[in-house]
Order: structure tokens, then sequence, then C-alpha cells
């Protein structure tokens, strides 16, 4: 699990951000939760503190997940990549075939956010458009057929 992921600064900055929060006060709080339930009684029969173990699991999984994002995470800074063809933190204007336009932002996985428009270069449209250069095309096969797009305008996110 050494693939690096790349990642907006900003998006970097938020999962820090969480992650620290997690660190500090989501520790703090759930060690807190379990200690009140501790003070319930038999700990056998007790459901809060089976609950707030649970619960503690939980939380260490996503900290342990966050901490391996962060690790390897390398931040993309876009006004690095060129915007002759489509790259991750490209925004990419897509028309179909009844001239409707569609815009895209390539990121990685863990940005990706289809209902911001925000889509993984690892799914199928991210993967068939990377390299591509407007005025190309992509057929993309989905549930109603074959879908076809031409690449109409192609920009750096800022």
């Amino acid at each position: 699990m050494s693939d690096k992921i790349f990642l907006t600064k900003k998006r970097f900055l938020e999962l820090q951000e969480e992650y620290n929060t997690l660190i500090s006060t989501g520790r703090k709080e759930m060690a807190d939760r379990i200690a009140e339930a501790r003070s319930h009684g038999d700990l056998s029969e007790n459901a809060d503190y089976d609950a707030a173990k649970e619960a503690q699991g939980m939380l260490e999984l996503k900290i342990n997940n966050l901490s391996s994002i962060l690790m390897r995470s390398q931040v993309l800074n876009s006004a690095d990549l060129p915007n002759d063809k489509v790259y991750i933190l490209s925004i990419v204007t897509l028309k179909d075939q009844s001239e409707n336009t569609k815009i895209y932002e390539l990121v990685s996985e863990v940005e990706s956010d289809s209902d911001k428009g925000k889509i993984s270069v690892t799914s199928p449209l991210g993967k068939l458009m990377l390299g591509k250069k407007v005025g190309d095309t992509l057929e993309i096969k989905g549930p109603k057929g074959i879908a076809k797009y031409e690449i109409l305008n192609i920009k750096r996110s800022d």
C-alpha cells in the first residue's frame, strides 16, 4: 500500500486538520465515554461499554486510514501541470451526442465527489480522458449503451 496519493493542497490540509482533531479531541472524548460506561458496573453485561469500545475501534481505524493517506500523499499544484492534455487536476468540458455539456475535474480517488463534478482519474471516464486533447472524442460503455463525448475545453483547476 505504498502508492502515492495525489492531493490538492486544500484537500491535504483538510485531511491533516481532521486527523489532528481525531488524535487530540476524538481520542479524549472516546476515553471519557469509555470511563463513563465503565462506571456503570459489571462490564460483562454493560451495553454502553461494549458500544463505546466498538466506537473506539472505529475511531482508531479512521485515524489509521487518515495517517496512511497523509503519509502517502503528494501535494500537487495545478499551475505546475500543462493544460495541453488532460491530466490530474484538469477541468474538462465535454459535449455529449445531444449537444449537452458537462464539466468534470479530474482528481485522486480520495478527493472524488461526483456531486461536485470531481471524478477520480481511476474511474472509467477519468481513465478514458487522461492524455486526451481538445477535439478528441471518447466512447464509454454505460447501462444505456455507448455514450460518446467530445472534449471541448481543458483548463487547470485553481
